[in-house]
Order: structure tokens, then C-alpha cells, then sequence
């Protein structure tokens, strides 16, 4: 018994130095951002029918105001998050997010509109970031995982509120198949978004 829990401790912390910190002295820092944009979008036809609506910054917690990228090791410690040692975002997770979600609603037709054109609009979209990470199963299996709740507001009311989660399986088991397992789940949770958006009533 006291042999196997040697062993099981020698492999999580073989696992974390290979994904953190085993790179050799004076390597380059690795960027991820999301990539580009899917060729099509896989809006509803009535996305178009939305109308102007003001996309607020993605919130979330501030983990999420970094460029570092994380990961867990469920099978270890799923309460604790992990730094890869030479790879980070381009920008920070939030702001990769809030980049993603306009773009992807300005592709599906939507009228997408900042801040700071709140004169035009009076329909607002606001979204906090409950979940965001790489989680590792095993030694080589990994999901990007990302879970948010999104608000809309008309008048300064609410109304109506739901939260949208995606778990995508990563390629591979590095920070590569992170970021972009991470990309994909964004675009599957703005896919899922643009349907409640498009079902909501119309504004008068």
C-alpha cells in the first residue's frame, strides 16, 4: 500500500514538472489566443433578427485578468490550479473571450455593439465567467471546460438570465491541445448563446 502511494505521488508530480516547469533553461514563451474565426457560423437564420445589442467586457474571476494559463490534475487535486511554465494566452482569458463572443455574434449577423455606444442601444448582454481551465482525467486525457452566465437587459431590467457550459475534449496533452480545446468550447457556448438570444422576445 505505502508503495503504491509512493508511486501514485512520484507520477502526479512527474506530470506536473512535465506540463509546468520541465523546459530547458531559457526557453521561449509560447502565445495561444483562440485562432480564427470557423469558415461558417452555426447561427440561427433569425440571429440577424436580434438587433443592435451592447456586448459588455467578459467578468469572471481574477484568475481570469492574467495571460498565465492554468491546469488542473483532477485524479490529484481538482481544488488546485497549475501554471504552465512556458506558455501563456496572448491576452487575457476575459478578453480572449469577449473578442470571441463579438465576433461570433458579428458573424452571425448581429448588430454588436461596445460600451461605449450605449446611445444606441438599450438592449444589453453581460457575461461572468464561472468556469474556465484545462482539466486533466488522467496523465493524457484533458478536457477545456468553460461555463458562463450570461444576462440580458433592456431598460436596465432583466430580462432573462441562463448559464452555458461546453467541455471539449483536448487533441493533445500540452498546452496546445488546451487552448485549443478551450477556442472550441467558446464557439460551442456563442453557437448555444445566439439560440436563447434569437428565442428571446423582441424588444419594443
Amino acid at each position: 500500500m505505502m508503495m503504491t502511494t509512493i508511486r501514485n505521488t512520484m507520477s502526479i508530480a512527474a506530470m506536473a514538472l512535465a506540463l509546468g516547469a520541465c523546459a530547458s533553461k531559457g526557453q521561449t514563451t509560447a502565445n495561444y489566443d483562440f485562432g480564427p474565426l470557423p469558415a461558417t457560423a452555426t447561427a440561427p437564420s433569425s440571429a440577424s433578427k436580434i438587433g443592435a445589442i451592447i456586448v459588455a467586457d467578459v467578468s469572471g474571476p481574477a484568475a481570469l485578468d492574467t495571460e498565465r494559463m492554468h491546469y488542473r490534475l483532477l485524479y490529484a487535486d481538482a481544488r488546485q490550479q497549475r501554471p504552465y511554465a512556458y506558455n501563456q494566452w496572448a491576452s487575457t482569458p476575459a478578453q480572449l473571450l469577449t473578442q470571441r463572443m463579438r465576433a461570433r455574434f458579428a458573424q452571425a449577423g448581429m448588430k454588436v455593439l461596445s460600451t461605449t455606444d450605449a446611445a444606441a442601444s438599450t438592449t444589453v448582454l453581460r457575461m461572468e465567467v464561472e468556469d474556465f481551465a484545462q482539466n486533466f482525467d488522467t496523465a493524457t486525457s484533458s478536457q477545456g471546460v468553460l461555463s458562463l452566465r450570461a444576462s440580458v437587459f433592456r431598460n436596465h431590467q432583466l430580462v432573462d438570465q441562463k448559464t452555458f457550459s461546453s467541455s471539449i475534449a483536448a487533441p493533445s496533452a500540452d498546452a496546445a491541445g488546451g487552448a485549443r480545446a478551450l477556442a472550441e468550447a467558446s464557439d460551442a457556448v456563442a453557437a448555444e448563446m445566439l439560440n436563447w438570444l434569437a428565442a428571446l422576445p423582441p424588444s419594443k
